[in-house]
């Protein structure tokens, strides 16, 4: 009797299905899902903020660079109005204040190199920025200085390295010259208030003409090449803020620069430098096209009863040294303040 034998066949296993990875891939794959949606959100949540409320973008980013330098953003009621200011750092006081049109921000790229060595205090100006602004009131160099002394006793703020750039230069030699028992040392950055070589701003200034007035994005451009060497390279929406934001204050904009058009303004440094009692330096962008160069040779030849007189000319920069030489300016601040 023959013996059958059965072929035996060999049978693939069944393809592994997604409940067959281990544990460990199927939870990362659900925690990838997870965050790419989040991503997806966020970026949304970016885009529409970008095109509908840009100005919250601009916000948050001040607000990123003020953590980065270790600032915190405080208020305080003094001298009739109601101040927003940063201050963080230890060490030696610095008080740092912004000029025409600006805001306490625009000092946040040098307060990165400065706070880990020295007490900073960045005021808005009141007018500017998040302090108070009264449309009636006046906003010239003399009355943002006695408005300042109620700033400074406000905080205790004394023997201070006190720093202006532009207005906020004129303002700073006003109130050293006049208080001169709170500065220790005086800073002037492309400082307003000083005479110099009458230059196309001036004379489009003296003119009546507001050259800071814009309201559109050719405005925008034209503007900041007056104070840049490089216009920054914005997005669009970001200079739309600008353009509302100047459209929406050209009464009060219009209103500070005929105060500063007179001459008891635009001289307003120039007149007290014999009552400079301190250390001073003069920090200027050679190609400054608004508070043109020359202005240093004015406040080198009338500094006489000042104790040490500096000066420092930086290449590569318009008018806006902290944010085109950040790092060279936070430098010249720390040179001056250790050999002082």
């Amino acid at each position: 009797m023959a013996k059958q034998t059965s072929s035996s066949r060999s049978v693939a296993p069944p393809p592994a299905g997604p409940g067959s990875r281990p544990l460990w891939q199927r939870l990362l794959i659900r925690r990838l899902k997870f965050l790419a949606a989040v991503v997806a959100v966020i970026g949304l949540g970016l885009g529409a903020c970008y095109l509908f409320a840009p100005q919250w973008l601009m916000r948050a980013d001040a607000a990123r660079q003020a953590m980065a330098a270790h600032l915190d953003e405080k208020t305080v009621q003094a001298g009739g109005a109601h101040w927003s200011y940063y201050e963080g750092g230890e060490g030696p006081t610095l008080v740092l204040l912004h000029g025409y049109d600006s805001n306490k921000a625009v000092w946040l790229k040098v307060a990165a190199k400065l706070s880990p060595h020295f007490h900073l205090v960045i005021p808005d100006l009141p007018g500017w920025g998040d302090s108070s602004r009264d449309p009636g009131a006046d906003y010239d160099v003399d009355t943002q200085a006695a408005r300042l002394d109620g700033f400074m006793q406000a905080l205790g703020l004394r023997n201070v390295t006190l720093v202006g750039h532009s207005m906020g230069g004129a303002i700073a030699g006003v109130y050293a010259a006049e208080h001169p028992e709170r500065v220790n040392r005086l800073v002037l950055v492309d400082s307003f208030g000083l005479k110099q070589k009458e230059n196309a701003f001036a004379r489009e200034a003296l003119a009546g003409t507001n050259p800071f007035d814009y309201d559109d994005r050719a405005g925008f451009q034209r503007a900041f090449a007056l104070a840049f060497e490089k216009v920054p390279d914005l997005p669009g929406r970001f200079i739309d803020v600008f353009i509302a934001r100047n459209k929406r204050d050209r009464a009060f904009l219009d209103k500070v620069f005929n105060e500063l058009r007179q001459p008891s303004q635009y001289l307003s440094v120039q007149q007290r430098l014999d009552q400079l009692t301190m250390p001073v330096m003069g920090l200027w962008c050679a190609g400054d096209k608004i508070s043109d160069i020359s202005a240093m040779d004015s406040l080198r030849d009338g500094l006489v009863h000042a104790p040490a007189i500096s000066s420092t000319t930086l290449a590569g920069c318009n008018h806006m040294p902290m944010l085109e030489k950040p790092e060279q300016t936070a430098q010249v601040l720390t040179a001056f303040e250790l050999s002082h």
